[in-house]
């Protein structure tokens, strides 16, 4: 299968064009957020107080680094679990959201969220080291007391992902186990 390669801000045209189970590699600036700073960029906006970054075309990747070691640029940065954002994920994109980088599967809810609007991705579990090779340059710019989960600036070249969830509605965790089903003639 060929990888796609895109670039950060992503437009709706590269959205649309981003099949569930295309392979990407992602270059440019991504931003990094796990359950706890989620929380508190929500408490923000129930505030009407200003996010950390602007969220509009902009990634974020559920991922809480090891500490980088010396001659090294970034640690280890495998991808959290998603659904611990599901409860935040489709307030984020209402402000304008349009992607997002973790594992396993989203909420119902989440789903519908992304539909027409953002996509969802997949890091491979396992590839921690490789994923944290692909960040060129790492700066912390908000909520600096959550140490690993706080929220980064980063610049990534050829971050390798999987499309999960398009914006027209597919999810490969569906479309996947029913093809290997109908593969092996159980469907």
């Amino acid at each position: 299968m060929e990888q796609k390669k895109i670039q950060t801000p992503l437009t709706h045209e590269v959205l649309a064009g981003l099949k569930s189970g295309d392979q990407v590699l992602l270059s440019g600036t991504i931003y990094t957020a796990r359950d706890a700073a989620h929380a508190r960029m929500v408490q923000a906006l129930d505030e009407n107080k200003p996010l950390p970054f602007d969220v509009k075309g902009q990634v974020i990747y559920y991922v809480g680094p090891t500490p980088t070691k010396p001659g090294q640029t970034f640690g280890s940065a495998g991808p959290t679990t998603a659904y611990r954002m599901d409860a935040y994920t489709p307030r984020m994109i209402d402000e304008g959201l349009v992607g997002m980088i973790g594992k396993g599967k989203r909420s119902d809810e989440v789903k519908e969220a992304l539909k027409d609007k953002a996509v969802y991705f997949a890091a491979v579990g396992g590839a921690a080291a490789l994923m944290g090779k692909c960040v060129v340059k790492s700066e912390i710019i908000a909520y600096e007391d959550l140490g690993a989960e706080a929220v980064r600036k980063l610049e990534v070249k050829d971050l390798p992902i999987i499309v999960v969830n398009d914006i027209h509605g597919n999810d490969l965790y569906i479309s996947g186990k029913e093809a290997y089903l109908e593969s092996k003639g159980e469907k």
